[in-house]
């Protein structure tokens, strides 16, 4: 089954030339390309006029494998807990990324909570926005997509060690790219006060921290889940440090410091 986009023309430009050349300013943000293979790395998801320079400058510095896998959050609440899309493509404005069938099956047997199902990905964004990021970077990119709504952490703990297990044997090697805007709707202030306190727990490599955090001090990451899977699967292919290479917030753009959401580039390598 193909997927097609569902935001194009709302979250970012659904003309492929305008696009690409959209892609290229955001994606020329990039300072030196990081050396060490890229385990794993974290982006946002906004529209791209907020976010797309944080998501660029992130993905352009990252050294990703030609295989994806990518985390995200379940905005929609519909399908399963751990939804993994299992084949055919997904369309982005002038191109197609496929799906990596076999790295999908391998998931698919890594552990019985990851289950195939595409309810809920047809109306989510999330991992959509990133794919042409990935595409403009590697044409021949392909991917394996699963949206998240599992709140139990003993659950998001065994499906990214198993996830991290099933890359650490897969017969090529693959990146992880988790989906997360960060704080929602309050002061740019008190944004980047919260987002520091979840940053520097995901940048300490420890997930258990990570969650903790988030939910102690009730901050609106999005994206929380996947990446807790994510530093959980990263720490099992040997993940030894975690870089934040961008920050921002949508009052940059907007002007509206009041009621901001924030976004966060990281890179686990």
């Amino acid at each position: 089954m193909d997927r097609q986009p569902v935001v194009a023309g709302r979250f970012y430009d659904a003309d492929p030339a305008r696009l690409n050349s959209m892609l290229d300013g955001f994606l020329g943000l990039a300072e030196e390309k990081k050396e060490e293979r890229t385990l794993l790395a974290m982006v946002p998801h906004a529209g791209y006029v907020y976010s797309g320079a944080v998501c660029g400058k992130t993905l352009a510095m990252s050294n990703l494998a030609s295989t994806i896998l990518l985390l995200g959050p379940n905005h929609t609440g519909r399908g399963d807990r751990f939804a993994l899309w299992a084949g055919g493509s997904w369309g982005i404005p002038g191109g197609q990324v496929p799906v990596d069938e076999e790295l999908a099956k391998v998931l698919l047997d890594a552990d019985p909570m990851i289950t195939a199902d595409t309810d809920a990905h047809v109306g989510e964004h999330s991992l959509e926005v990133i794919l042409p990021f990935l595409h403009r970077l590697n044409l021949d990119v392909s991917v394996v997509p699963i949206a998240m709504s599992a709140h139990v952490f003993d659950d998001v703990a065994t499906v990214g060690k198993a996830i991290g297990q099933a890359l650490k044997e897969f017969d090529r090697p693959v990146s992880i790219v988790v989906s997360s805007d960060m704080s929602h709707y309050i002061s740019d202030d008190e944004a980047r006060k919260m987002d520091g306190l979840a940053l520097a727990a995901a940048s300490s490599l420890d997930p258990n921290i990570l969650f903790s955090t988030v939910r102690e001090h009730n901050i609106s990451m999005c994206g929380v889940l996947p990446m807790t899977t994510g530093l959980f699967a990263a720490l099992e292919l040997g993940a030894t440090k975690a870089d934040l290479v961008a920050y921002a917030t949508s009052g940059e753009v907007s002007g509206d410091f009041e009621q901001v959401v924030g976004y966060a580039g990281v890179i686990v390598s």
